[in-house]
């Protein structure tokens, strides 16, 4: 199986590299299911609301899944429930609206795609290892391809959950610092983990807002505003391939920017 995977997507700078991007990378990839983290795709990159959401499954994104932002505006609360395309964190307290998996057909198989919050540094959630324990017994053997986006502040949580799943699950990718790490591979048992995949957004910016309002927020530890920027853009991703028994074959990460546009595994020039 083949999967594209797109990075935390900020505000409308991150909506429009996607829009962009997406067909030219799935006419040279050719997914089976392509993925992207929509948490923060709202235009004051936190949330994300029906029209966003309508606008990425128009360029043939396939899922979203979400994070700590997942909520951020009421408007999304009937689609987070109801639409199998959006995947919030599994481990929001019981009763939360919405989904922490799902699974859809890619190609001529079913995958399922997990969705998990870390919890350093990040807020009081249900455990994550556990969480994922619970769905992998659900799962069971309806598939054995598995995409787990644990989104999360700490990067050693990430890789202890990924060596955790190893040999469970397929990939365990992470998202929320909107940084790309330069750590991909394939760990024992076939998962593929890279500790977090970047973000699709403002590239003169810090992690996607203006870089006044954050410089402010350290030097005065006041509340401080922070506004998506506009201008040059970019797009971080990863292509990860599958076997029939759902291991990992190869992992490759895709960073787009204005002075480096190519995958860093695999050249993208031509586009």
């Amino acid at each position: 199986m083949r999967i594209l995977f797109l990075g935390d997507i900020v505000g409308h700078p991150g909506k429009q590299m996607v829009e962009q991007w997406v067909p030219k990378l799935i006419k040279h990839f050719q997914p089976d299911i392509t993925i992207a983290n929509a948490e923060n795709i709202a235009p004051n990159g936190r949330g994300l609301t029906e029209r966003l959401a309508e606008a990425l499954f128009d360029v043939e994104v396939d899922i979203l899944t979400l994070g700590n932002h997942a909520f951020d505006h009421k408007e999304s609360l009937p689609l987070i429930s109801t639409d199998r395309r959006i995947v919030r964190p599994a481990n929001y307290p019981a009763g939360t609206p919405g989904q922490g998996y799902t699974l859809c057909r890619a190609g001529n198989s079913q995958i399922a795609i997990i969705n998990l919050l870390g919890r350093a540094f990040l807020g009081d959630y249900d455990d994550p290892f556990r969480t994922a324990d619970r769905i992998l017994e659900e799962i069971g053997d309806k598939t054995k391809h598995i995409f787990l986006d644990i989104h999360a502040e700490a990067t050693s949580e990430k890789a202890a959950l990924a060596n955790y799943l190893a040999g469970r699950v397929s990939a365990v990718v992470g998202t929320h610092t909107h940084v790309q790490t330069a750590d991909e591979r394939i760990l024992a048992g076939g998962t593929a983990f890279l500790t977090d995949v970047g973000m699709c957004g403002p590239y003169d910016s810090i992690i996607g807002f203006h870089k006044d309002g954050v410089i402010q927020k350290f030097l005065t530890q006041m509340p401080s505003r922070f506004e998506v920027p506009q201008g040059e853009a970019q797009l971080h991703g990863v292509y990860i391939e599958t076997n029939d028994l759902g291991k990992a074959v190869s992992i490759s990460r895709i960073s787009i920017t204005p002075d480096r546009p190519w995958n860093t595994n695999s050249d993208l020039k031509q586009f």
